[in-house]
């Protein structure tokens, strides 16, 4: 076990860990975070996806000892109930999700792509979020969020 400093959410976080522990897990058993999730635990399926210095990584597969001292970003760290982030408030708007598990990966994977791609085109937009799963077809619904909240961010 190591003291660990963790900026999380712009927030700094003192965890008591393995080095070795996946990320996921002090993100969501230590610091009861609820954006992460775990799905396949390969680091295929997308729905731990968090941000790390700008880039969308995958925290059940990123141990906490490799990431100590990065800020880290969750779903939650984007926006509040009240005042969501844009990509947030454009899934609002366009209904995009169902079961809600793979929203994290999705929502997280656009922003950090559209982030560092803002004039990405619809092609570059589908096949960056080709690499998180989703089971319930509301694939139409999220393509058109990404595609709202792309607008708003292309300068």
């Amino acid at each position: 076990m190591s003291a660990m400093n963790l900026s999380v959410n712009g927030r700094t976080h003192t965890v008591d860990v393995d080095p070795a522990t996946p990320l996921l897990y002090v993100l969501s058993d230590d610091l009861q975070l609820g954006g992460p999730k775990f799905g396949c635990g390969l680091g295929q399926c997308g729905s731990c996806t968090v941000i790390v210095k700008g880039q969308a990584i995958r925290s059940c597969v990123t141990t906490v000892g490799s990431v100590a001292g990065a800020d880290i970003r969750t779903l939650e760290g984007l926006g509040t109930v009240e005042q969501p982030h844009p990509i947030q408030k454009a899934f609002i708007d366009e209904q995009a999700m169902q079961c809600g598990f793979c929203v994290n990966g999705v929502i997280m994977t656009a922003k950090a792509f559209l982030d560092r791609n803002p004039r990405a085109a619809d092609a570059e937009i589908s096949q960056a979020m080709s690499g998180v799963l989703c089971r319930c077809a509301a694939h139409t619904r999220m393509l058109r969020a990404i595609k709202r909240y792309a607008q708003g961010v292309k300068p």
